[in-house]
């Protein structure tokens, strides 16, 4: 596992994004931060099954980052050795009729993971103080009683909607989720390296978009807000941490060990015993097979 200091990576005091680098490598090469990693989650995935018979709390990570951050190949990587029935992974995008439909928070609760197993956000309920904050006119498609025009999207309204996203992740943990939230930090120049890759790279041109240059041209705005996030919402049962973005086997490998540290802090966590009266017949039961 990899040696450092969660408290780097953790929001407990006030942060200035630009301040904060964006790139670690902890002086290893690829191969052996990859290594690293294949230990990490094999862990983590062994953890995983014990969650599940100990049945009793859930975990929640929370991934965000600007496009190009690295979210879904972290999801790969560091889930790889998980059971697949164990771990649920949840993309949001942008609201259906339905959702639109419901509270902003509606299509967050029902995908939350059950006890005993995982939930990845890939993008989450943070969206509606981000991407709505940049463009508060997507608000009105809430069809909020309150709001009639944009102007009414004020600091008001923002405040009430982070209290609202406090008391939400406050609830889940005080029901048993273990919350972690990870803001993917990654720099301006590295997006667009990643942006110029999925232009000369054939098998890569899907996954750009024109509009993903339009949401760059705001990116001083989309820092400003996501800072603004992140100070106002990294609590002691559902802390952020921030994860320098740029190098992405170390990205994966901080993820991974933040989480394995992390769970490992709660003894409670193992397999429940047998009742007695089966851990009393053990060998009996064996013999019984034995002797078919």
């Amino acid at each position: 596992m990899l040696e450092f200091n969660i408290k780097d990576y953790k929001v407990e005091d006030k942060v200035t994004l630009p301040n904060l680098y964006t790139s670690e490598n902890f002086n290893l090469s690829k191969k052996k931060l990859e290594k690293k990693l294949s230990k990490v989650r094999k862990k983590l995935g062994k953890l995983q099954n014990t969650l599940y018979a100990h049945n009793k709390y859930s975990v929640l990570i929370c991934l965000q980052g600007m496009d190009t951050s690295g979210k879904d190949s972290l999801i790969r990587e560091v889930f790889k050795d998980f059971n697949a029935s164990g771990v649920e992974v949840t993309s949001f995008k942008v609201p259906t009729d339905l959702e639109r439909s419901h509270d902003y928070l509606w299509r967050h609760y029902i995908a939350l993971p059950p006890r005993g197993k995982f939930g990845v956000f890939n993008r989450t309920h943070y969206e509606n103080v981000l991407v709505t904050r940049v463009h508060p006119n997507y608000i009105l498609g809430e069809n909020l009683p309150n709001i009639k025009s944009v102007s009414d999207v004020n600091e008001e309204f923002w405040d009430s909607r982070f209290e609202q996203i406090n008391a939400f992740e406050k609830t889940l943990a005080e029901n048993g989720t273990l919350i972690f939230k990870f803001f993917m930090n990654l720099s301006k120049e590295e997006q667009k390296n990643r942006l110029l890759r999925r232009l000369d790279l054939p098998e890569k041109n899907w996954k750009f978009s024109a509009g993903d240059l339009k949401e760059r041209e705001l990116w001083d705005k989309y820092m400003d807000c996501y800072q603004d996030a992140i100070n106002r919402t990294s609590k002691s049962y559902a802390p952020w941490f921030l994860v320098p973005a740029d190098n992405k086997p170390a990205a994966r490998l901080i993820v991974a060990s933040i989480i394995l540290q992390e769970l490992e802090k709660y003894k409670d966590i193992k397999e429940p015993e047998l009742e007695p009266k089966i851990k009393d017949h053990i060998s009996e039961y064996k013999k019984q097979l034995q002797n078919e």
